[in-house]
């Protein structure tokens, strides 16, 4: 039987509506960048399970698709700089391309799950070197391309302009993509165990199926170690070492907009 809260709530949005219980979802935030292997992997493989059991239900997604790209003084911004073994490694204007459209979407199609859908299948593309067909992923989500002509008009830089502010003002601030927050908590290292933090964060009574089977952590976000050998990292970005430094393979993407 449902619970008095639901039914209040159904009430609420009935006669003034809105929608209330949502004030008592968590709040899931994702700082990546596009071509990003662990960024890939993380939205592909692990994100994706709030299509499962109805976690999407209990959770308002902030993606920020922005990562450690550079914004310079003139509105431009140059992406994923690194510098490791004296080597300058970055993932170049594919990404700025890709992060902007990816960002357009969001806008454009401020359902959840809809942006969720493109970009699960933008990052899967490039988890499987076939970012080539990148552009089929409007099709393959149901969404028109849009936000091609956000790109084109260019309100995806004053996006991406936007989203670089915010990632500049995380308090702490990031220290790796992804970047993984809940309630405003980064789960640093333990992000891929993202389900745990935000069931135990969750207040409302409507818990989902999810949500069951997993143990308490007295509603606290444990800060873990980072277990990454020093030297081979970056001193922002642990996690953006590229394929080209662990298999001695470099993955290059082109492509334009016509």
């Amino acid at each position: 039987m449902a619970s008095p809260g639901f039914f209040t709530c159904m009430l609420l949005a009935l006669f003034i509506g809105i929608w209330p219980c949502h004030a008592q979802n968590v709040t899931l935030s994702v700082y990546y960048e596009t071509l990003c292997p662990y960024c890939s992997d993380f939205i592909v493989n692990h994100l994706v399970k709030l299509f499962h059991s109805r976690l999407f239900s209990i959770v308002n997604l902030r993606l920020v698709p922005w990562g450690n790209a550079v914004l310079h003084s003139n509105g431009s911004f140059l992406c994923q700089p690194m510098f490791l073994i004296r080597i300058t490694l970055q993932h170049g204007p594919d990404e700025c391309l890709l992060n902007t459209i990816e960002a357009c979407t969001i806008s454009v199609y401020p359902n959840e799950e809809q942006h969720l859908s493109f970009i699960l299948c933008l990052e899967r593309l490039a988890s499987t070197n076939e970012l080539n067909e990148w552009i089929n992923c409007f099709n393959t989500s149901g969404l028109a391309t849009v936000p091609i002509d956000c790109y084109k008009s260019g309100y995806g830089n004053v996006l991406e302009n936007q989203y670089a502010a915010e990632t500049a003002q995380l308090d702490p601030p990031h220290k790796f993509v992804p970047w993984v927050l809940v309630d405003g908590q980064p789960l640093q290292e333990d992000f891929k165990n993202f389900v745990t933090y935000v069931c135990n964060a969750y207040k409302g009574e409507q818990v989902p199926e999810a949500c069951h089977p997993l143990p308490l952590m007295n509603n606290s976000l444990k800060k873990a170690t980072p277990s990454y050998p020093a030297s081979l990292l970056s001193a922002d970005t642990p996690y953006s070492i590229t394929w080209s430094l662990i298999y001695g393979i470099h993955f290059s993407f082109s492509f334009s907009l016509l």
